[in-house]
Formats: structure tokens, sequence, C-alpha cells
């Protein structure tokens, strides 16, 4: 029965940060435990052929057990690793990076420390939004549910994004465009907040008047909306919106990608940068895929000049327009690099190539990418696995990992950035 207790002995964690006992030859999964630790259990569910289970209590606690900064945890579902100490934490975030780079066929690879973003820093939050009887629950869901999880503080994220909740929280309750559900999604510009806001409902004109009034009194210079998830309208706009990128700066489109933190984007920056060839010629081209709005983009365009290609017109958009004011040695194409990957030929022109895929990886362009011998590849990662498959074309095609370093972004989460350096041997 799923309501029995018994205990367990946690032997390690999983890929999600829980933790992994074995009962009668199977696998059990415990959220909130450490390696090393004896709990009392209570069976919940089932996970493929594993089953999972609630500690109650921790009976055996591991020395590498701290009392998390946050007054959420356990029951938010973003900060899971928030119990464990520094040392033990960072060494299993490094060894996600040793694993799967293993597994693509490069066992001996030199990874990097992992480097670290501090609490409170990060920039950027997509936090779900429920109205309930008594107001709006403004926050991360539950962890392991669909319940959200109404945030008081976070330990994690920018004081000036959790300055907002109380007052969202107020305007939320007199937007009648939110019925149950929906989402605010908020990037700290140079300029203030940016703010996303997707609703079930459709946002009217004495709506958008509230909007308009809600950014005035917060400084917010722009408020965008969409209804579900359709595109993105600019509800409210008392001024401009900008951030530097390399030292460029941009319009970014409501809702764009940025990468979480200040420190994290600058982690990757300096890995991308240090993995380009020392010396350039003067007419080398470097590619950079999946640009986005130019993160990496405009620092490789100190170096070199750079071809970015982005799926997202709006982001192109963003990038072309930034890089024709400040004069950059880029160009912008809009390509889907899923669908319509670069062809080898098109490939073998640069001296250099950097991607930043999605979280899925770059399935389609890897393997055109591994044949094409361009004598540098550096591929940013969001996701272990994917870089695993991924990787495994250019070790068939006679690469070697010149540098790793993986990147805490997502600070106590399962989550990991890196940058891996591949080259010809």
């Amino acid at each position: 029965m799923m309501s029995d207790t018994l205990e367990l002995e946690i032997e390690a964690l999983g890929a999600a940060g829980d933790g992994i006992a074995r009962r009668d030859g199977r696998t059990v999964f415990v959220p909130a435990t450490l390696p090393g630790e004896r709990v009392r259990a209570r069976l919940t569910g089932r996970r493929g052929e594993a089953l999972t289970a609630e500690a109650v209590a921790v009976l055996t606690p591991s020395p590498d057990r701290v009392a998390p900064a946050c007054p959420h945890v356990p029951a938010c579902g973003a900060c899971v690793l928030a119990h464990w100490a520094d040392g033990p934490y960072a060494a299993w975030k490094r060894g996600k990076l040793v694993e799967a780079l293993a597994r693509a066929g490069f066992p001996d690879a030199p990874v990097a420390p992992l480097a670290c973003t501090p609490p409170g820093t990060r920039r950027r939050a997509d936090l779900a939004l429920r109205r309930r009887p008594e107001g709006v629950a403004v926050g991360y869901h539950e962890r392991g549910g669909d319940a959200v999880l109404d945030l008081s503080a976070c330990a994690v994220l920018d004081p000036r994004i959790v300055a907002l909740l109380d007052p969202l929280r107020a305007l939320l309750r007199r937007l009648p465009a939110l019925k149950r559900d929906g989402s605010a999604l908020v990037n700290l510009l140079e300029t203030g907040p940016d703010l996303l806001l997707r609703t079930d409902g459709v946002l009217d004109a004495p709506g958008r008047a509230l909007l308009a009034g809600f950014a005035a009194e917060q400084g917010i210079p722009r408020i965008a909306w969409a209804r579900g998830n359709g595109p993105a309208e600019t509800a409210a706009q008392l001024g401009p919106v900008a951030i530097r990128l390399g030292g460029v700066a941009v319009a970014p489109p409501p809702g764009a990608f940025l990468q979480a933190s200040p420190a994290g984007e600058a982690a990757i920056v300096a890995a991308v940068l240090a993995g380009l060839p020392e010396r350039l010629p003067a007419r080398a081209a470097l590619a950079d895929l999946y640009a986005g709005n130019g993160t990496l983009t405009f620092p490789l365009a100190a170096r070199a000049r750079v071809s970015a290609f982005e799926g997202v017109a709006e982001s192109v958009a963003a990038l072309s327009a930034a890089a024709g004011k400040a004069r950059a040695r880029v160009t912008a194409v809009r390509r889907d690099l899923d669908r319509q990957p670069l062809a080898v030929k098109e490939l073998q022109g640069f001296a250099a190539v950097v991607l930043d895929p999605p979280y899925a990886g770059a399935a389609a362009q890897m393997p055109l990418l591994a044949r094409a011998g361009v004598p540098r590849v550096v591929y940013v990662s969001c996701n272990p696995g994917a870089l695993a498959r991924d990787a495994q074309g250019l070790a068939g095609a006679g690469y070697r990992v010149a540098a790793a370093t993986p990147v805490d972004q997502f600070l106590w989460s399962p989550h990991l950035e890196s940058v891996v350096v591949f080259c010809r041997s």
C-alpha cells in the first residue's frame, strides 16, 4: 500500500536532486534527503518502475545537512537542494558535467571547479499566478504538484523582484483578465523591471488603465500582456527598455530570454571567450547559433566578425537594431536551426562556432557540425543530458575537450549550465 512507512538508507542523489534508496530490489526516490542518511519514509506513488516516498523523519542526518536559507523550503519546487552544504553540493553539480562528458565519449575531460552564483542575484523570474477566494497567489509551484506556493520571501531572487510581489498581488486582485491561472515573467533590465503578464482572460480598457497606473507607481518602464501562450503586446509603456550585452545597449522584446544572473552571464561569457583560438586572422568569422538577443554575440564581435543565427523574429530584430546603432561587426540572420540547420558548406568558413541551444539541445544541427570539421566548437549547455547526446558526434569526428566549465546559475536547484570547448585533434 502507498501509505506504508518504512526505514530507508539514502545511497545517492538522482538527477532531479531526490535521494535514492533501494527496497526489495526496487529504486525509491525520496525528496529532501541526502546521501548517507537514514530516514523514515511514507510511500506516495510510482515513477515508472521506481517508487516515490516522502521522508517523515530523518533518523540519522548527514553531517552535510544545513538549515535552508529560505522559509519556503522544502515546500517550494525550485530550491530542492537548499539543505545541502556548499562543498558536497558543488562537487555533485560538477560531477553532472563530468558524467555527461564521459557518456559522450570524453572520459578524461578537464572539468573546472563549479562557478557559483551568489544568493539574491537572480534577475529573471517566471512566476505562477492563481486566483483563490482569499486573493491571488504569486510564486512558484509546490514541489511535486500543481499548487502555487505564495511567496513571501526568496533567497535567490534579486530583492527588487521580491519587493514587487506584494504590489503585484494587490494589482492582480483587481485585474479581471486573470480568471484563474496565469504567469508573470519579470526581467530586471538596466532601465528597471520589465513585466510580461499572461492571463486566461481578455485584457480590457480598464485593465490596461490599471496596468499603466501600476507601471507608474512601481517604476516599471514597460508592461506587456498576452492571453495564454499567445503573442505578447505592449499594454503600457512609460519609457525605453534596455540591457547592456557585451557593452552594447539592447532593447529586448517582452519576456526575452536572459541569463539568470549577472554573475552567471559573466562566467559563461568568460568561458566562451577563453575557448576561442588565441589568435584569429584579421578576416576570421565566428558563428553564434541560437543567438537570442546577443548575450554572446556582442562579446564575440569584439574578437571577430560574427554571423548570429536565431529563430525568434523579435530577438533577431532587437539584436540587429542594437548592432546597427553600435556599428558592431554583426550580421543577424533569422533561421530556425531545428528545422533548417546550417549545412556543412555553410559551417566550413567559420574559425569557430558557438552555440547556446535551448533545453532540448541541438539534435538537428550537431551531426552537420561534426562533419564540417570546424576547428573550434564552443557549446553552452543548460541540460547535461542533451549535451551528452549532442557531443557524441564530436567525439566520433575526432574532437577533444580542451576546457569544460560548470556554472551554477540556478542556485540550490538540480539544473546546471556549462560551457564546453571542443577542438579538433
